[in-house]
């Protein structure tokens, strides 16, 4: 019987290809084709239309890369076509094995509006499904000639400035024909078939029973008459395509889907016009499929569609409200979240619901994440606190050494908030529901015996125009077949509410989702994640500032509309090909560009605010936008500064080199021009570990396996040269107020210029790398060997932190060989340790060793530059200052409050007196109140007035404390992110003096939602 299955085998698919798919299509008759090719950049639609048009044919070359040519395309139905369903083939120039990743076209009518999509799978377009005969024919084709970029080789493709002019496609077909539906639907019964029996054990009777049904359909077959012999062939079939499916079948809900990256081989600008594509031929698609449910993440890209295509935006707000096409996940863009602050995080989901709410009256209740790079632990909570209640992601899957245990399971975050998760066992998010995907995902299903039920999400993504008409065939024919998973299409929360149903004690699993994949997007484009980090921090400096005008000053007038499209562009930023820096080379350009203007924007809005509050006069007023007092000015205020109690000394070191101390640290800087000591006077306990030198610059070969940009492999540790060597060391500065050595080194290609600095009164020493880079395939970090015996590191994440373990017990634990921090890492021992802070960096790594004299090392490395050639040749070259500093002695609320120092810098402006915060926070009976951190100051969102103040407990445990308002609230409300009443408890009612008593779990954040009178 093996023989005959590879006998039935070739003769299906042979037949299927060269007989029954090419007769779908009869009497085709070629339609008339002219064009223009645009110049330059792609143009409104109106213009693609007026354009001057050019006689062109099947066989011409178009393109070039990233080049748009309209193709007008016109003819009539013969007469004697009368009742026949009739279809144009527009085919492009398709790459059958690539959809998405190349040439894609969408089709208009003379007055502009859309019709659908054209790509690979779905180069077809209706014309009637019962012709008159003589209908006249009119479209025009708006085609984009895109690159294919995904063979993992350096392209000067990834840029229009600097792609070639050749043209990259032909045009393959332009056709009129008969659309002959009973061939059609024989191809379906033979491939769901033919791809169900191959997944059959070998001993299965249902195998053979398919068997001999294919081979019974095909001997119906008349290769010269397939259309006159369809209906019989299929018939032969029915008997098998009838037996349902046992009770015990494993349960797909499929779900519509297409994912989009809004930015990774192709600019922004073209995602806007391929989600356009892709949504045509989702709502097209709907029209003639009733069960048809898509479901469609990211509000950004649905904006897209609202501002350049409002005629489909209606369209798709009329399926939505047929609970068709279904807005899912909740956030702005499909986001990184290793990276995004805290704040950002929020504002993801504040946006993107409130976008889905004010245009589709839905409250969206899953977060749809299927293809960002690891998830922070700090999620669940910021999940719940939304108001969503349920998570989905496939891309853990992609991790290389260990298998997650669970697919559907409750995720419990750094708070102990827990949220109920799934991960698709189909282990793809463009799934095509054919029975190869099918049984894999009723194979790898981890829950068999306690759950029953998975999701697909299944359609062509990233320009591949989404789900087609042949994957609803299959979807139709697997809804009940015996040997096949049971397939259902629907929406995503109904799944969601039968599988929370049937598993009401899902596992648990506590903490980050850890991908151990794609470890280098904490590095790559390091211009991209620096731009992040200061819009973040210039964001809450804006929000802070000109909410405490906006209160105080009448004439003032607080900018919410500057304010929301900057986040919004900051929050597109984001998404997760963009900041973790694994797009192209045209995406990071306009990523610069982008955070150059905002920055300059930020900063305008800041100076009018605080101009507004610091009135006329000319003292010189300090404005402190940190969550902590400094140097005597309040934290969220302005004042003069006190002076520095202390002074900086610095002298030559007998071996070379020199000696900084300012009372509370000692740090020797040798004729290296590498710290050798950092000693805590107060403590009497060196910081660096004996014989090693920290701020130590290293650099290894970064030659990864496969994903240049997103991968870091851990054999690259092998090869590492250490940047001691120096061009010239030398006292750049002396105190009293503060004291710095320059080293110059060069290296490669490349020079670096590190400043090391000690300030009076300063815990810590700051330092500075500007670096002129032009290495390739090499892997900068910057090496701090602490004399800490850690078992554990702190890691910041957003609204807290999560530990991580030093050792390698585990294959979990040697997996984590590169890790995320945002701007602190901190070692310690008990009673004592040392934190490592930046202003722009993410990837660390930290290993342990002992030493001879039995003590432990504890090295803790920033990884600051990389330089792979793919998808952006010319990544990281260039140059980059990175700010850094080590403290030791510091406890995590050290860590916290000197981050939040480097990474908001305070701003002197000329004024008549202080100004006192708008907002305070106190400890309430003892310094537990310290733990409590202020995250953003704001106006609320609908215009009130009230004033939105976000909170959280950063040490990991419980605190009490009392928020106090400058302007005596009327009341204080506990809100959820979108500034909505939360049932909760962390916040009283406001005192007669304005102030408010809070009460947090660790790690809690607070909404408080201040309301004036």
């Amino acid at each position: 019987m093996h023989d005959d299955r590879s006998i039935t085998e070739h003769r299906l698919r042979r037949t299927l290809a060269e007989r029954i798919k090419p007769a779908v299509y009869s009497r085709p008759v070629p339609l008339a084709v002219e064009r223009w090719d645009a110049p330059g950049e792609p143009v409104p639609v109106a213009e693609g239309l007026a354009a001057p048009y050019a006689p062109c044919a099947v066989g011409d070359a178009w393109g070039p890369a990233w080049g748009t040519t309209w193709f007008k395309v016109s003819g009539s139905v013969p007469g004697d076509w009368a009742g026949r369903t009739v279809e144009a083939v527009l085919d492009l120039g398709f790459d059958r094995m690539m959809p998405g990743f190349q040439c894609e076209g969408l089709v208009h009518l003379a007055d502009g509006s859309e019709v659908k999509g054209l790509n690979p799978y779905n180069d077809w377009v209706r014309v009637a499904d019962r012709a008159a005969g003589g209908e006249r024919i009119e479209w025009y084709v708006e085609a984009a000639a895109n690159p294919v970029l995904v063979e993992h080789a350096p392209t000067s493709e990834g840029d229009r400035l600097t792609s070639s002019a050749q043209p990259l496609y032909r045009l393959a077909r332009m056709d009129l024909a008969v659309f002959e539906a009973e061939v059609w639907e024989l191809v379906q019964d033979l491939e769901v078939l033919h791809d169900l029996m191959v997944q059959l054990a070998a001993d299965d009777a249902r195998r053979y029973a398919i068997l001999r049904a294919l081979d019974a359909a095909l001997d119906e077959v008349d290769p010269d008459d397939v259309p006159g012999t369809a209906a019989a062939a299929r018939a032969r079939l029915a008997g098998v395509l009838a037996s349902p499916a046992a009770a015990s079948a494993h349960r797909i809900s499929a779900v519509g889907h297409a994912h989009i990256d809004s930015a990774w081989l192709w600019p922004l600008r073209e995602t806007v016009r391929k989600v356009a594509r892709t949504a045509s031929n989702a709502v097209s698609l709907m029209d003639g499929h009733p069960g048809f449910v898509f479901a469609m993440s990211q509000a950004q890209q649905l904006d897209w569609i609202k501002t350049h295509r409002p005629a489909l935006f209606e369209r798709i707000k009329k399926k939505a409200a047929e609970g068709r096409f279904v807005p899912v996940g909740g956030m702005w863009v499909e986001s990184d979240t290793n990276m995004v602050g805290g704040e950002a995080m929020v504002r993801q989901f504040l946006y993107g619901k409130k976008f889905f709410l004010d245009e589709f009256g839905i409250e969206t209740r899953n977060v749809w994440l299927p293809d960002s790079f690891g998830y922070t632990a700090a999620m669940p909570q910021i999940i719940r606190l939304s108001g969503s209640q349920w998570f989905l992601t496939q891309k853990i899957s992609w991790s290389q050494v260990n298998a997650f245990p669970h697919h559907t399971f409750l995720w419990e975050g750094i708070d102990g908030t827990r949220v109920f998760t799934h991960f698709p066992p189909v282990d793809t998010y463009n799934g095509d529901l054919g029975g190869a995907q099918l049984a894999h995902a009723a194979r790898n299903y981890r829950e068999k015996g306690r759950g029953t039920r998975s999701l697909a999400p299944f359609g062509w993504g990233d320009g591949g125009g989404g789900p087609t008409r042949e994957h609803l065939a299959r979807a139709a024919r697997l809804r009940d077949l015996e040997g096949s998973p049971r397939v259902e299409v629907e929406a995503p929360d109904a799944f969601f509410e039968k599988a929370r149903a049937e598993y009401p004690d899902a596992p648990v699993w506590a903490g980050e989702l850890y991908l151990e994949l794609h470890r280098g997007t904490y590095t790559s484009q390091a211009k991209t994640k620096q731009g992040n980090r200061r819009s973040e921090s210039l964001l809450r400096e804006a929000e802070l500032w000109a909410a405490t005008a906006a209160v105080r000053v009448p004439s003032y007038a607080y900018p919410y509309e500057e304010l929301e499209r900057i986040w919004k562009t900051v929050l597109l930023h984001q998404f997760h090909d963009i900041l973790p820096g694994s797009s192209i080379a045209w995406v990071h350009r306009e990523a610069r560009a982008a955070y150059a203007r905002i920055h300059t924007e930020l900063r305008a809005i800041t100076v009018a605010a605080q101009a507004a509050l610091a009135g006329e006069g000319d003292t010189g007023l300090v404005f402190n936008c940190a969550p902590h007092a400094r140097r005597g000015v309040p934290a969220g205020g302005a004042g003069v500064p006190e002076p520095p109690a202390g002074r900086v000394s610095l002298r030559d070191r007998p071996q070379g080199g020199y000696v900084l101390e300012n009372g509370l640290l000692r740090v020797e800087v040798d004729g290296r021009g590498l710290i050798t000591s950092a000693v805590d006077l107060a403590a009497g306990r060196e910081a660096v570990a004996p014989g090693q030198a920290a701020n130590l610059l290293q650099i290894h070969r970064d030659l990864p396996n496969m994903w240049d940009a997103w991968d870091v492999d851990a054999f690259y540790r092998n090869h590492v040269t250490d940047l001691a060597d120096h061009d010239s060391l030398a006292a750049e500065q002396h105190g009293p107020d503060a004291a710095a050595v320059r080293v110059e080194r060069s290296f490669g290609r490349s020079r670096a210029t590190q400043w090391i600095t000690l300030r009076a009164d300063a815990q810590q020493v700051d330092l500075v790398a500007e670096v002129d880079w032009h290495e390739r395939e090499k892997f900068l970090k910057a090496a701090f060997p602490l004399d800490v015996k850690a078992e554990r590191t702190a890691s910041e994440t957003q609204f807290g932190h999560v530990y991580r373990a030093t050792h390698t017990n585990t294959s979990w634990e040697a997996a984590k060989f590169e890790i995320c921090a945002h701007r602190w890492i901190h070692a310690g021992e008990p009673g004592w340790g040392a934190a490592l802070l930046n202003d722009s960096t993410y990837g660390h790594d930290v290993t342990r060793d002992v030493r001879p004299d039995g003590g432990q090392t504890t090295t803790v490395r920033l990884s600051l530059l990389r330089a792979p050639r793919y998808p952006d040749p010319e990544t990281d070259q260039g140059r980059h200052t990175l700010r850094y500093a080590l403290a030791p002695g510091a406890g995590i609320g050290d860590a916290v409050r000197e981050a939040r120092f480097l990474n908001l810098p305070e701003r002197t402006v000329p004024g008549a007196g202080p100004v006192a915060p708008l907002v305070s926070v106190a400890a309430a009976g003892g310094p537990a109140g310290g733990a409590v951190v202020v995250e953003a100051v704001k106006l609320a969102e609908d215009r009130s007035g009230d004033v939105v103040v976000r909170l959280y407990e950063c040490l990991g445990g419980r605190a009490a404390a009392v928020l106090t308002a400058d302007f005596r609230p009327v009341a204080a409300v506990e809100s959820d992110l979108l500034e909505r009443p939360l049932d909760g408890t962390a916040v009283g009612p406001p005192a007669a003096d304005g102030s408010v008593p809070l009460a947090l779990r660790p790690f809690q954040i607070a909404t408080v939602r201040l309301r004036r009178a």
